[in-house]
C-alpha cells in the first residue's frame, strides 16, 4: 500500500488548514481520542489539538511524521492501559488492530474504524469521516472536472519500483497517482508484479522511482543491480520521501503533485 506532510511542515499546515478542514459548530468533538494504528497517529498529529488525544499507538515512534508530535502521549498497545485511558473515542484502520478493538468494543468502548481509500475519490471520502469525528468540515481537492485525468499514449513511462523487484501495476492506487500527475505506467500488468531485468533491458522506462525504504536490506537490491544502473542516465532514477507512500492522507495531493513536478524536469 502506499500511500500519503506538506511543506514546509509547520508554517503552512498553519496558515492552510482552513483550505482543508474548517471548524464546524454543529458536530460534537472528541475530548479524549486513542489511535491503534499508524495511519490514524498521522491524522491525529496533522489535524488534532493534542489536548483532544489522550494517546497515539507505539508505531508513532518507530514511523514519525517529519512534524513536531514526538511528545505526544503514547500507550503501549495493551488493552489494559487503553481501557484505562477512559477515551471517548477510539480510531483505528479496518484491517488494522483486529482482536483489540473486538476486544474494546465487547467492553462498550466507541471505536470507529475507517475503511481504507482504494482511490482518489475514497482518500476524501476517508478524510472527511476523520474530519467529522474531529468537528472539522473539508473541501474538495480534486474537482470533479479533473478527475480521473485522461490517459495520455505519449505521457513518458514510469516505473514505480519497490522492494524484491516489485513493480505496481494498472488497477491500484498508486497507477491512479501516477496517471493523475501526468505519467503512464511502464507495468501493463495488473497488480503487483515480480519483475524481469531481462525485459526492463530489452524496453527500459523512461524513469524509475524507488519507492522503498532506504534502510539496507537484501530486499532492496534489486534495484542495485548493474543492469538497473546502465539502463537510465542518472537524472531518469526518480526518488520522493518514502512516508507519503505509506499512509493515505492530505500529503497525498502533494505527492501528486511531485510527482508532476519529477515528470516536468524529464522533459
Amino acid at each position: 500500500m502506499v500511500l500519503f506532510v506538506w511543506w514546509p511542515f509547520v508554517g503552512v499546515w498553519a496558515e492552510e488548514v482552513s483550505d482543508f478542514a474548517e471548524q464546524a459548530q454543529t458536530t460534537p468533538v472528541y475530548e479524549r481520542i486513542v489511535s491503534l494504528d499508524l495511519c490514524m497517529d498521522w491524522l491525529l498529529a496533522f489535524y488534532a489539538d493534542p489536548a483532544q488525544v489522550a494517546a497515539l499507538s507505539p508505531l508513532h515512534r518507530r514511523f514519525p511524521l517529519p512534524i513536531q508530535s514526538q511528545n505526544w502521549p503514547v500507550h503501549d498497545g495493551s488493552l489494559e492501559q487503553i481501557v484505562s485511558l477512559n477515551a471517548d473515542l477510539v480510531v483505528v484502520g479496518e484491517f488494522n488492530a483486529l482482536l483489540l478493538r473486538s476486544r474494546l468494543e465487547r467492553l462498550g468502548h466507541p471505536v470507529e474504524v475507517l475503511s481504507l481509500p482504494r482511490s482518489l475519490e475514497e482518500v476524501e471520502i476517508y478524510l472527511n469521516q476523520f474530519f467529522q469525528l474531529l468537528g472539522l468540515t473539508a473541501s474538495k481537492r480534486i474537482a470533479e472536472d479533473q478527475w480521473p485525468r485522461e490517459f495520455d499514449k505519449d505521457a513518458p513511462r514510469l516505473l514505480l519500483l519497490g522492494a524484491n523487484g516489485v513493480g505496481t501495476g494498472q488497477q491500484t492506487f498508486e497507477d491512479q497517482l501516477l496517471t493523475q500527475a501526468g505519467w503512464q505506467n511502464y507495468v501493463l500488468a495488473s497488480g503487483y508484479v515480480r519483475l524481469d531485468l531481462e525485459q526492463l533491458a530489452i524496453d527500459p522506462p523512461d524513469a524509475i522511482l524507488w519507492s522503498a525504504p532506504e534502510s539496507a536490506a537484501l530486499a532492496n537490491q534489486f534495484a542495485q543491480h548493474p543492469v538497473l544502473s546502465k539502463l537510465l542516465p542518472a537524472s531518469a532514477w526518480l526518488s520522493l520521501d518514502y512516508w507519503r507512500w505509506q499512509c493515505p492522507g492530505p500529503w497525498t495531493y502533494e505527492l501528486i503533485d511531485q510527482l508532476a513536478e519529477l515528470r516536468k524536469a524529464l522533459e
